[in-house]
């Protein structure tokens, strides 16, 4: 089969295409041939050298996929040879064939292409399990999502408005931002204009937020905790401005803050099943309705990874980069 390896760490050009042998699916796994793959922040950042596969996984990159069972492993009852699923995987999404663990698979909803569900695994599951998991957001309640038009921050701003939130976003440009507020959000803000979280005391009367989504986190933590209402929740499952910020603590303490953060690629099979499960119930109605779907920004061939991440550098895209096999 055809894949796309990382040749030595660096920018985009060390990808290229090469060829491995078909993996075999082992117990509790299916072979999956590969319609569509989602293209994330953790790629650039293995491709770079800076987020090592865990121990066992895949060296290939790709967290998410969508194609069509073609083998099953010992053990798998659920799934059978020609079902349609999309699932998320540690690593080997860039190629033609791709093993998933069964639990850690999800049917294709209805009204959804194919390619286009390999949109869906990782920005459902990542936003279930911090949103609403650790973050307990409830109906009623105010939520800002920053990155929103990310392929994590389109999928925060619809579930979060579906499940009865007050929406609020930020993003990089104005077009940006409007597609926020077209997905639901009330008012997004443009982080590099505005000082988001006075935009926030304005827009929520002084009140803040109870529950804060951030994918930069050591320099936006401040001006997150400032944002947040008594007893808000703060969110963290990216690092994009540094891994490290001063705090001041008599913040989280006079408003009884939480700060709480996560990450989905670590997790154990059975970890990940739960969340898969929620998802299922939760969220994949909403897909059928046509109440919520994924944005995607643009498909590339699969030799057109390296294309593929430069775009995705850029932060010009609104919504999920997909690559098609």
């Amino acid at each position: 089969m055809r894949v796309i390896e990382i040749t030595a760490f660096g920018p985009p050009e060390r990808l290229a295409v090469g060829e491995r042998p078909v993996p075999t699916p082992s117990s509790r796994e299916v072979l999956v041939k590969v319609a569509g793959t989602g293209v994330n922040r953790a790629d650039i950042m293995q491709r770079r050298g800076h987020y090592p596969p865990p121990k066992g996984a895949s060296d290939l990159l790709g967290l998410e996929v969508s194609g069509t069972v073609v083998a099953v492993g010992d053990g798998v009852s659920h799934w059978r040879i020609g079902d349609r699923v999309c699932g998320l995987v540690t690593g080997g999404g860039y190629a033609e064939y791709c093993v998933i663990p069964a639990p850690q698979c999800l049917p294709v909803p209805s009204g959804i292409t194919l390619v286009d569900a390999a949109a869906l695994p990782e920005a459902c599951m990542t936003v279930w399990t911090n949103v609403f998991d650790s973050g307990q957001l409830q109906a009623g309640e105010r939520f800002l999502v920053h990155g929103g038009s990310s392929g994590i921050g389109t999928t925060a701003i619809q579930l979060a408005k579906l499940w009865g939130a007050d929406v609020f976003a930020t993003a990089g440009t104005a077009e940006k931002c409007a597609t926020c507020e077209r997905l639901g959000a009330t008012q997004a803000f443009n982080y590099r204009e505005t000082d988001f979280a006075q935009a926030l005391k304005i827009a929520t009367d002084g009140r803040g937020v109870d529950v804060i989504l951030d994918m930069v986190g050591g320099s936006y933590l401040q001006p997150n905790l400032e944002s947040l209402a008594v007893d808000g929740r703060l969110v963290l499952i990216g690092l994009m401005g540094g891994a490290t910020a001063e705090v001041n603590l008599a913040t989280v303490m006079s408003r009884r803050l939480v700060i709480t953060g996560s990450t989905l690629r670590s997790r154990s099979v059975q970890q990940k099943a739960a969340i898969a499960d929620s998802v299922r119930v939760q969220v994949w109605p909403w897909i059928s309705d046509a109440r919520f779907e994924p944005v995607v920004h643009k498909r590339f061939s699969l030799d057109q990874a390296a294309e593929a991440h430069r775009t995705m550098e850029a932060s010009v895209h609104i919504g999920k980069l997909l690559l098609q096999p």
